[in-house]
């Protein structure tokens, strides 16, 4: 077809017929919207065992990697073809001694604060009750503070007994349907679990042959340029993704140990419970350290609410050098995002997919960042106008910018004579910020002191005033 209207015509024919198609798929798509989320949902539950391997596989591979190398290194002549298969079971064992260690931290910690919080209940009961009756006297004031508390039962029991015949006795059968539905979900949930730990073996075995499929199926159907760029873009999701997590993994074990340390130091209780509850859930970032802190402060503040405030305060202190000196130094750029977009894609991811889209979201946001980065240079090189992009660039050197894929870090200039001089310009900085730390610990001590002496009086005085309610109300009597 040589004629050139024809050509803009059957181009313009072309044209409509694809916008009425593609207008008519996004109406039905938005008509069956929900038949849609339940059709993807039904498909999520039905390959959760996959994924569950493939995300298991995914962070025991950086573990396979070095357990193949090595073995690979060390074993003579033909047992080398072991290596891989030794490199598999080495990686599985270390998970499972990694969970088990985990549980046996954490549960019998557990299960002692639960007793200890039981044991404490009675006898801060029996302390209330002895205080009342040095308070109010012991004879006629308690006798009649007691017959209003019996009164007040019997019409609570009355109470309690019309709900459970009216209103509990038929919701029972609801009440069963869920609890057997909660039983089934948490039964098709380990089953899930098992399959997908003998997925993650089957991945885990053949990583590297179903990596060279991918990227032939990639170089065949795309043309050299397209393929090239895929492929670029899947290594830079396998260096933020993989990056980000391992080096979140490390930055909470050492946060973890600093953690124990600062505890066995203040001499607070269930010390190795609080260390795993701030390591595990610093993995979520920025609000990981406020989250594992909650619970750690009410364990403590069960047996002393002096220690759950010097532990509150200690927290912070962590959280800012985790934020400002180690995290920094760990993860370094690898994730070219801003503090403001690392908020945003914790708090939306985390709203859609909860504390796995906290995890996962900074990353994934970096990913769709680092595309449409690209997409806006490609933009202005096509409108010729790539000079904002170099007066962008010139203005906000390094900034929202994460190494290249195939930049290796610098080497390290070490010297005996420079480590010295750093370990005492380290340990003077310390000093001054442990005599700055002192002076802030102590203005605040005083603070809190004055706070707390105003507190008492102000109970002092509310308990003043109910004392002689409570005379005139039995005077009365």
């Amino acid at each position: 077809m040589q004629d050139p209207k024809k050509k803009r015509y059957l181009y313009l024919m072309l044209a409509g017929f694809g916008a009425i198609s593609l207008s008519i798929l996004l109406f039905f798509a938005l008509y069956r919207l929900r038949g849609i989320g339940e059709l993807l949902q039904t498909i999520t539950r039905i390959l959760a065992p996959f994924i569950y391997g493939g995300v298991v596989a995914y962070l025991l591979r950086p573990v396979c990697n070095a357990f193949e190398s090595f073995l690979t290194r060390c074993l003579p002549g033909k047992l080398k073809k072991i290596a891989p298969i030794a490199a598999v079971l080495g990686s599985l064992i270390t998970l499972f001694l990694v969970l088990y260690a985990l549980g046996a931290m954490i549960f019998p910690q557990v299960y002692e604060s639960v007793v200890a919080l039981g044991k404490t209940i009675p006898s801060r009961l029996e302390s209330f009750i002895g205080w009342a009756e040095t308070t109010f006297g012991e004879n006629e004031k308690m006798d009649t503070l007691f017959d209003f508390f019996n009164t007040s039962y019997e019409k609570l029991y009355k109470q309690a007994d019309a709900w459970i015949r009216n209103d509990l006795f038929p919701q029972i059968t609801t009440l069963v349907t869920s609890v057997s539905s909660s039983v089934i979900s948490l039964l098709s949930s380990l089953y899930n679990l098992v399959i997908g730990m003998i997925v993650a073996v089957y991945v885990l075995f053949s990583r590297k042959r179903f990596a060279r499929q991918s990227t032939l199926i990639v170089r065949s159907v795309l043309n050299e340029k397209w393929a090239s760029a895929v492929l670029e873009e899947v290594k830079l999701m396998d260096r933020m993704f993989g990056g980000f997590i391992d080096g979140k993994i490390l930055d909470s074990l050492i946060i973890g140990v600093l953690c124990y340390l600062g505890c066995w130091i203040l001499r607070i209780p269930n010390t190795l419970l609080i260390s795993v509850f701030v390591g595990v859930t610093n993995i979520i970032p920025f609000f990981g350290p406020l989250i594992g802190a909650v619970p750690a402060t009410l364990l403590i503040l069960i047996e002393s609410p002096i220690k759950a405030v010097w532990f509150v305060i200690f927290v912070v202190v962590l959280q800012q050098l985790d934020g400002n000196v180690i995290g920094p130094r760990i993860l370094g750029n690898k994730i070219g995002i801003s503090g403001f977009w690392v908020m945003f894609a914790i708090i939306f991811f985390g709203g859609i997919w909860g504390i796995m889209g906290m995890v996962i979201g900074v990353p994934l946001f970096a990913v769709i960042y680092d595309l449409v980065r690209k997409l806006v240079k490609v933009g202005l090189r096509k409108k010729d106008k790539y000079e904002l992009w170099e007066q962008y660039t010139a203005e906000y050197p390094n900034e929202d910018l994460p190494n290249k894929p195939g930049e290796k870090a610098e080497p390290i200039d070490w010297s005996w004579e420079a480590t010295q001089r750093r370990f005492k310009e380290l340990l003077g900085k310390g000093r001054q910020a442990y005599a700055d730390a002192a002076l802030w610990c102590k203005n605040v001590w005083q603070t809190l002191k004055k706070w707390a002496l105003a507190f008492w009086a102000w109970l002092q005085k509310i308990a003043a005033w109910f004392r002689s309610r409570f005379q005139k109300l039995t005077k009365k009597n």
